[in-house]
């Protein structure tokens, strides 16, 4: 299974609080998230692991191609305007098979996202799968509704939801022939492109992957690691 990571954001709102580390680099008791992340995608069952970071610096780049890992990596290495557009330019690693995604300021129990995984599977080729959580602390949450079945019937409704995106995604490649036709007016937000999923009415379940934290501010860093059991 190839999974992707989009990790080209710039960390704006821990930089303004004082971290100059590129949020990919940023430790959870002692380790990088990019690294965490890595960790994660081989747990669950990743062969091979794309990876976009941005051009403003190359210590991102260079940290993963100087460090040894346990699959091999495809880095891709540009700043982009959007998710979505940091989604589309890892097209030509993710496009033939189903393939799991996640931001890199994702955290979440370790055996969450090789459950999600392995629920993917079970669906697939006929579904993809997001995971989900009832931890809320983003800022613009995602909002998902879930029937009884678990399959999504909304998004973006808070007054029918109580789950909201988690950061994670196993999705089927049908999503970037979505993006085609969704030009000359492309993605602007990677929300977009699960609503065009939706729309689509391909097949979109809720995965629970338990609590989830988004490392966005210094304090998700100490939240973050009381999550994973790491600090008291």
């Amino acid at each position: 299974m190839i999974a992707g990571i989009i990790a080209a954001g710039h960390g704006e709102r821990l930089r303004t609080r004082g971290i100059a580390t590129p949020k990919p680099l940023v430790e959870i008791a002692g380790r990088p998230l990019i690294a965490r992340t890595i960790d994660a995608l081989c747990a669950a069952g990743a062969s091979r692991i794309a990876c976009i970071v941005n051009a403003e610096t190359d210590r991102v780049r260079d940290y993963l191609r100087d460090t040894r890992w346990p699959v091999p990596l495809d880095i891709v290495q540009r700043t982009t305007a959007s998710s979505a557009e940091s989604f589309l330019a890892l097209r030509p690693f993710l496009a033939d098979a189903p393939f799991l995604l996640t931001t890199v300021d994702t955290i979440c129990a370790p055996h969450a996202i090789a459950a999600l995984a392995a629920r993917g599977r079970a669906l697939s080729p006929l579904a993809s799968v997001l995971g989900v959580t009832t931890t809320v602390d983003d800022e613009k949450p995602l909002w998902v509704e879930l029937d009884d079945d678990d399959r999504i019937r909304s998004l973006a409704d808070p007054a029918r939801a109580r789950h909201v995106t988690s950061g994670v995604y196993f999705l089927q490649p049908l999503v970037y022939s979505l993006a085609d036709e969704a030009a000359p007016r492309p993605f602007t937000a990677f929300r977009a492109v699960l609503g065009a999923l939706l729309a689509h009415r391909h097949p979109l379940y809720g995965f629970d992957v338990g609590p989830a934290i988004d490392v966005d501010r210094p304090e998700d860093i100490a939240a973050a690691e009381r999550l994973l059991g790491l600090n008291s």
